[in-house]
Protein backbone atom coordinates (compact mmCIF):
# COMPACT_ATOMS: atom_id res chain seq x y z
CA UNK A 1 0.00 0.00 0.00
CA UNK A 2 2.94 2.33 0.51
CA UNK A 3 3.72 2.25 -3.20
CA UNK A 4 0.10 3.12 -4.07
CA UNK A 5 0.17 6.03 -1.63
CA UNK A 6 3.54 7.19 -2.99
CA UNK A 7 2.18 7.05 -6.54
CA UNK A 8 -0.95 9.05 -5.68
CA UNK A 9 0.97 11.72 -3.78
CA UNK A 10 3.69 12.13 -6.43
CA UNK A 11 1.19 12.14 -9.32
CA UNK A 12 -0.60 15.04 -7.62
CA UNK A 13 2.43 17.34 -7.61
CA UNK A 14 1.79 20.74 -9.20
CA UNK A 15 4.81 20.34 -11.47
CA UNK A 16 7.18 17.53 -12.37
CA UNK A 17 10.85 17.13 -13.15
CA UNK A 18 12.74 14.13 -14.49
CA UNK A 19 13.48 13.25 -10.85
CA UNK A 20 9.83 13.28 -9.76
CA UNK A 21 8.87 11.27 -12.85
CA UNK A 22 11.56 8.75 -11.89
CA UNK A 23 10.04 8.54 -8.38
CA UNK A 24 6.65 8.01 -9.98
CA UNK A 25 8.10 5.24 -12.17
CA UNK A 26 9.67 3.60 -9.10
CA UNK A 27 6.32 3.64 -7.29
CA UNK A 28 4.65 2.16 -10.37
CA UNK A 29 7.20 -0.66 -10.49
CA UNK A 30 6.56 -1.38 -6.80
CA UNK A 31 2.81 -1.50 -7.48
CA UNK A 32 3.43 -3.92 -10.36
CA UNK A 33 5.57 -6.18 -8.18
CA UNK A 34 2.95 -6.34 -5.42
CA UNK A 35 -0.32 -6.30 -7.36
CA UNK A 36 -0.78 -10.03 -6.79
CA UNK A 37 -1.59 -9.23 -3.14
CA UNK A 38 -4.99 -7.94 -4.28
CA UNK A 39 -5.95 -11.13 -6.16
CA UNK A 40 -7.58 -12.93 -3.20
CA UNK A 41 -10.07 -10.05 -2.99
CA UNK A 42 -11.03 -10.15 -6.67
CA UNK A 43 -14.00 -12.24 -7.75
CA UNK A 44 -12.42 -13.15 -11.10
CA UNK A 45 -8.85 -13.43 -9.79
CA UNK A 46 -7.66 -10.92 -12.39
CA UNK A 47 -6.27 -7.43 -11.97
CA UNK A 48 -5.84 -6.72 -15.68
CA UNK A 49 -9.45 -5.68 -16.24
CA UNK A 50 -9.59 -2.92 -13.63
CA UNK A 51 -9.53 0.35 -15.61
CA UNK A 52 -8.20 2.46 -12.73
CA UNK A 53 -5.23 0.12 -12.27
CA UNK A 54 -4.63 0.03 -16.02
CA UNK A 55 -4.70 3.83 -16.22
CA UNK A 56 -1.81 4.12 -13.76
CA UNK A 57 0.51 2.77 -16.43
CA UNK A 58 -0.28 5.78 -18.66
CA UNK A 59 0.22 8.56 -16.09
CA UNK A 60 3.89 9.29 -16.79
CA UNK A 61 3.33 9.48 -20.53
CA UNK A 62 0.34 11.79 -20.04
CA UNK A 63 2.22 14.03 -17.62
CA UNK A 64 5.01 14.39 -20.18
CA UNK A 65 2.48 15.21 -22.93
CA UNK A 66 -0.04 17.48 -21.18
CA UNK A 67 1.47 18.37 -17.83
CA UNK A 68 0.62 17.73 -14.23
CA UNK A 69 -2.61 16.03 -13.18
CA UNK A 70 -3.14 18.15 -10.06
CA UNK A 71 -6.24 19.90 -11.41
CA UNK A 72 -7.83 16.96 -13.21
CA UNK A 73 -10.85 14.99 -12.10
CA UNK A 74 -13.09 12.19 -13.34
CA UNK A 75 -16.47 13.93 -13.21
CA UNK A 76 -16.92 13.93 -16.99
CA UNK A 77 -15.98 10.28 -17.48
CA UNK A 78 -18.02 9.19 -14.45
CA UNK A 79 -21.09 11.03 -15.77
CA UNK A 80 -20.64 9.38 -19.18
CA UNK A 81 -20.23 6.00 -17.49
CA UNK A 82 -23.46 6.47 -15.52
CA UNK A 83 -25.36 7.30 -18.70
CA UNK A 84 -23.94 4.30 -20.54
CA UNK A 85 -24.87 1.98 -17.69
CA UNK A 86 -28.40 3.38 -17.44
CA UNK A 87 -28.90 3.13 -21.23
CA UNK A 88 -27.85 -0.52 -21.27
CA UNK A 89 -30.55 -1.42 -18.72
CA UNK A 90 -33.36 0.37 -20.55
Amino acid sequence: LKSVTDFILIAGYHSHTETTLRYLQDALHAISRNIYLFLPYRHHQSISKIPKIHSLFHYIECIKEIGSADNSDTKVSEAAHKNLIKDSYR
